[in-house]
């Protein structure tokens, strides 16, 4: 296996920190006297790869001053099957058993403790195979943990169900794919104040990139970014980060070489290969090819809408230079304590014309506050900048919103309001009584396939005009496609990670533009047929 050639410390060594190579070799010579565990590699020395020797090097070798170690968390984002549980497992031995520390306490931390289980089997495994440390641990197989007897440090498993068990005195923490955990909690009991006895506790965090953007995971690897990028300093924190960029071509080998160091080594290129022919098939698989094999943060495991292609419909119109219009409106309004969209969609003039979408959006004004805290949205900030209006009270108050929509339909001429049939049957007899036309219009199959994929083809072709809403913006990088045997889609509002009422909105709205578009009697459907995508 290659070694690492010539040893630089990191960049991110402080002015007064020193590289003290005899605790980086120890740290090394320690980790390489274990033993692989699975695989073809079982019972072969762990002979660190170049990346995993750097890390260790860096975190184990750069001391402050008073000899203690400079960096106390590391974070290690990288693609799966890169050695990630073998180095995590190492790293939790060593500080158990390596480190000098009286009375250690190492927790191995992951979203449940099945997963969290996962690296201490490896640690586990180690041990039997290493007669020095054999001799020398206690392994309790039934309660997930692990006991060196010479200095009574102990190696512990502890799940996300386990956040509220305080008075750690933690030396280290290994915490496993933390882009898993459901909520911040255990990571905040974990890290904030819980080795403050200690004199150099190290919170070790690997994962590969996450889906959810209002994790603590992202935020974590948001941190990590602005140190790499110079945006931000913390000279406690160590980040590494392998990956592919947003704009890189995901389908290049040279792409895949960068994101993944130990390619080669523990996993083949044809491998890689082989998932990117299959995601080349099956787009359902692209976000999931990119995520794990090239480490990318995807918003959801199967993501809809590309949102580079939404984005280049930032194309704006003035509200007012649409006054005495014809459009169409959509209206979901959710339940009376979430978010109501109602979304207006102005028909082009001709082919090169685009569809201008003119979105609105309520929630209850005393729980912006509670909703800011509890999704991390900042529904706040948007209500401020006007993109998100409120109603009194807790609840959505519907009449506010029609003499909202009133008001609109004295301003444009709305032909049209798609509702949810099984949403809004109040308040679409109110707004037929107002004079509107009102479309019942269901959320199935049937009736959300051919919008659904027609606003994909325009968005491709770059006819929407949406102004780059912020919320609506959300809303299409929210979007969880369910597909049926035929290959009919519709939006999964169950599946979807957050609020998808305006797209919805925006759907069924577009939906009845097209519908009357320039055809009298009938669909535009009916004369071209159903867009493929």
């Amino acid at each position: 296996m290659r070694k690492l050639k010539k040893y630089k410390p990191t960049s991110f060594m402080a002015d007064d920190s020193v590289y003290n190579k005899a605790a980086a070799d120890y740290a090394v010579a320690f980790i390489e006297s274990l033993s692989h565990t699975k695989g073809s590699w079982a019972g072969k020395p762990f002979d660190l790869i170049d990346w995993q020797e750097q890390i260790v090097r860096d975190v184990f070798g750069i001391l402050k001053p008073d000899g203690y170690r400079q960096f106390n968390t590391a974070y290690i984002e990288i693609p799966k099957k890169q050695g990630k549980s073998e180095l995590a497992a190492a790293i939790a031995l060593l500080l158990t058993c390596g480190d000098g520390e009286e009375r250690a306490e190492v927790y191995g931390c992951a979203a449940d403790r099945q997963q969290a289980s996962i690296v201490f089997e490896v640690a586990a495994d180690m041990v039997k195979m290493c007669p020095a440390l054999n001799r020398r641990v206690k392994l309790l197989a039934s309660t997930k943990r692990l006991v060196y007897l010479p200095t009574n440090s102990f190696y512990q498993v502890l799940s996300a169900e386990a956040y509220s068990k305080h008075g750690f005195n933690i030396h280290g923490v290994v915490f496993d794919e933390l882009h898993t955990q459901p909520n911040r909690k255990l990571f905040d009991v974990m890290t904030k104040g819980s080795g403050d006895a200690r004199m150099q506790p190290l919170y070790f965090l690997i994962t590969t990139a996450g889906t959810d953007t209002q994790s603590i995971c992202y935020e974590t690897h948001q941190k990590a970014l602005d140190l790499l990028e110079g945006r931000k300093h913390d000279s406690t924190f160590y980040p590494v980060i392998y990956g592919a960029g947003d704009d890189e071509d995901w389908t290049d080998p040279k792409v895949w070489k960068k994101a993944n160091p130990s390619l080669g080594i523990t996993v083949g290129m044809d491998k890689v290969r082989a998932a990117c022919e299959s995601a080349k098939q099956n787009p359902g698989e692209e976000n999931s090819f990119r995520q794990l094999r090239l480490n990318q943060w995807v918003k959801q495991a199967v993501r809809w809408m590309p949102m580079a292609k939404w984005d280049a419909c930032t194309f704006t119109a003035d509200p007012d230079s649409l006054s005495g219009r014809e459009c169409y409106g959509g209206l979901d309004l959710s339940s009376t304590t979430d978010i109501t969209a109602f979304v207006l969609v102005f028909p082009p003039f001709d082919e090169k014309d685009k569809y201008i979408v003119l979105p609105y959006f309520w929630i209850p004004e005393d729980n912006i506050p509670l909703r800011v805290r509890r999704d991390h949205v900042p529904y706040d900030l948007w209500e401020k900048q006007g993109h998100l209006l409120t109603t009194d009270g807790n609840v959505v108050h519907y009449g506010f919103i029609e003499k909202f929509i009133e008001e609109l339909g004295m301003k444009y001429h709305i032909r049209e309001i798609a509702f949810d049939r099984w949403g809004a049957v109040q308040m679409s007899q109110n707004l037929e009584g107002l004079g509107f036309t009102v479309v019942p219009f269901g959320q199935g199959y049937k009736d959300m396939s051919p919008p659904t994929k027609e606003l994909m083809k325009l968005t491709l072709e770059q006819r929407i005009a949406h102004g780059g809403h912020p919320v609506l913006r959300w809303m299409m990088d929210n979007i969880y496609i369910k597909t049926d045997p035929a290959g009919n889609i519709k939006p999964d509002k169950e599946k979807s990670t957050e609020k998808i009422d305006g797209a919805v909105a925006l759907i069924m709205a577009l939906d009845r533009a097209i519908r009357n578009e320039g055809v009298p009697a009938g669909s535009v459907y009916d004369n071209r047929g159903l867009v493929i995508i």
